[in-house]
């Protein structure tokens, strides 16, 4: 059996406390979890509960205080460079153009000119962009900023994709047609991903799993829900079947009371 793309065993993030200097903060401590090569795993939980700090601790950018990670089997030292980071902020660089901030890590790879051109003209028209390549990122709309950024995303070929709710900021409209153009790229592909978002709609009509977290402090996984809705999906019309609105009701039972402790938390420290 192949080792899972990413493995995280026994994590543990403590920082210094930005409210009370000299205290310290535990954001995750005992977390297990595991994306298997070619799975889609969403991690939902309460706002501040370590979401983006684990995903931060599978792309390289932030060592655990305690416990192991793994990916595809081997001990991560430094930046994981198996994996592309798809940001919840704004990615690209206003002084390029589309095409080149595609390109941009193509060339940084050492690529030559004429086949990272290539290269990133094919991924721009994959997601829908292939005339808009001289455009500059205030030229563009919040959804095509987007599709830009999966576009250099994927353009560099990772084997894992990490997203910190890279679709929060859309509209509606906008966010349906961001999930499904992921999923086709996903399906085509079958690259690890693992994606945190807020939204439990979202992680439903996407993943493959779905694992939730606690409310902070010391967050660290209280479910995990297999998602057996039959693939291919559209996000929009899967959310009206029986088994999704199953597995909708059997998750927020899990989720309600860490949301709500969540809140009370933010209340508190807005006060």
């Amino acid at each position: 059996m192949s080792a899972p793309a990413i493995e995280l065993k026994g994590i543990a993030c403590t920082f210094v406390s930005k409210d009370q200097p000299g205290q310290r903060y535990t954001a995750v401590s005992d977390v297990d979890l595991t994306v298997g090569a070619g799975e889609f795993v969403s991690v939902v939980g309460p706002t501040g509960c370590g979401k983006s700090t684990l995903l931060n601790v599978a792309a390289g950018l932030l060592s655990p205080s305690k416990g192991s990670v793994k990916i595809f089997g081997e001990p991560l030292a430094g930046i994981n460079s198996r994996a592309g980071y798809m940001f919840q902020a704004e990615s690209l660089m206003p002084w390029r153009t589309a095409l080149d901030n595609v390109m941009a890590g193509l060339q940084f790879r050492g690529v030559p000119e004429r086949e990272a051109r290539t290269q990133a003209e094919d991924w721009l028209r994959r997601v829908g962009l292939g005339g808009f390549g001289d455009r500059y990122p205030h030229q563009m709309s919040g959804g095509m900023r987007k599709r830009a950024s999966l576009a250099q995303t994927l353009v560099m070929d990772p084997d894992i994709i990490l997203m910190d709710e890279p679709f929060s900021a859309l509209d509606i409209q906008t966010r349906q047609l961001m999930e499904n153009e992921v999923l086709d790229l996903w399906q085509s592909k079958k690259k690890a991903v693992l994606f945190i978002t807020h939204d439990l709609d979202e992680a439903i009509a996407m993943s493959d799993r779905v694992v939730i977290l606690s409310a902070g402090p010391a967050s660290h996984p209280i479910g995990e829900f297999t998602i057996d809705i039959e693939r291919p999906r559209d996000v929009a019309e899967v959310k009206t079947t029986p088994r999704f609105l199953e597995l909708h009701a059997a998750i927020w039972g899990v989720l309600r009371e860490e949301v709500l402790k969540g809140y009370q938390q933010q209340l508190q420290k807005a006060a």
